[in-house]
């Protein structure tokens, strides 16, 4: 059996935004000192003119990059997640949310799969920060394909979005050449009658892994996707509640706020069900490998077998 190939999703947004770059004269590029890590290199190598390095100074760029989407230009601000959700929140609310400006915000380096760099940079809060911006689309791709997909789609929708991606070198998922990609839609990877689980991001590989051990254990578990985060295909969400009547989200960010947080309140008003939120339990990151921190939170495949089944007891 040929190995499962595995593509860091913060790599295919700087192959994405190149993409762009060659298609759409008004595509502008922002960076605060770390192209080398966020991949808009690759976009500087081909557009230097397109591209502004705006330093170590992640509040301004999003200020620079509000200034240029008030001129039509189509901004894309890169930084890590910690810095552009974290550090910048208040020029995205006031400077680009408020008056509903068509910037994108390409965050990577997001959720404990940073690894070695520790709780400092390892941003398990970005999602919850940004779906409390009013107008803010949330996007969280779970691999190459979806990411590169992503990002076109954020710039043909017109207003501010969010994009997370990984340091990560994750599995490659989907097909290129079937795969569809719309904006606030959920993907049923596997459909199921015992329980629906419901993963986003880096967790969507190991969710699906943990889904064939429930199989073997004879539990039938439908799996859904989901890439947009806001706003949430609620109409997929509540009709597996009724359908499964048990949801299991599964997401490398905080069980505060995130896709469990974005999945409950669509279930209280719509399907209620029983509820488990897999995700980081309010504690800070550590500095570690990648897999053996993703092992050690309870987000690797095992992990999300152990947990759903004695949850389903």
């Amino acid at each position: 059996m040929s190995e499962v190939k595995k593509i860091a999703t913060r790599e295919s947004y700087g192959k994405a935004l190149v993409e762009l770059g060659k298609a759409h004269e008004d595509v502008v590029v922002l960076d605060a000192d770390l192209a080398g890590a966020t991949k808009t290199d690759m976009f500087k190598k081909v557009f230097p003119d397109r591209h502004i390095d705006c330093g170590i100074a992640e509040s301004n760029m999003m200020g620079i990059a509000a200034g240029l989407a008030a001129t039509g230009k189509v901004p894309f601000a890169s930084s890590f997640a910690m810095f552009a959700a974290g550090r910048a929140y208040e020029q995205i609310r006031n400077s680009i949310g408020y008056p509903h400006l068509n910037v994108k915000i390409g965050a990577t380096h997001a959720g404990i799969s940073v690894g070695e760099d520790g709780a400092t940079h390892q941003c398990n809060e970005d999602i919850a920060l940004m779906r409390t911006i009013p107008g803010m689309v949330v996007i969280n791709p779970a691999d190459d394909v979806e990411a590169r997909a992503a990002v076109k789609a954020a710039y043909e929708y017109e207003g501010p979005v969010y994009m997370r991606f990984g340091r990560l070198a994750v599995p490659v998922i989907n097909d290129e050449e079937t795969y569809h990609f719309e904006l606030g839609k959920g993907i049923v990877l596997k459909e199921g009658k015992d329980v629906t689980v419901v993963a986003t991001g880096l967790c969507v590989a190991e969710a699906m892994e943990a889904v064939k051990k429930l199989a073997e254990d004879g539990i039938d578990a439908q799996l859904i996707n989901i890439h947009t985060i806001k706003p949430l295909d609620e109409d997929l969400i509540a009709s597996a509640a009724e359908k499964t009547g048990k949801i299991v989200t599964v997401e490398e960010h905080s069980v505060i706020g995130g896709l469990g947080s974005a999945v409950a309140d669509t279930l209280c008003m719509r399907a209620p069900a029983k509820l488990l939120k897999i995700g980081i339990n309010d504690v800070y990151g550590e500095s570690g490998p990648a897999v053996e921190l993703i092992r050690k939170y309870g987000l690797d495949s095992e992990s999300i077998y152990t947990k759903i089944k004695n949850w389903l007891k």
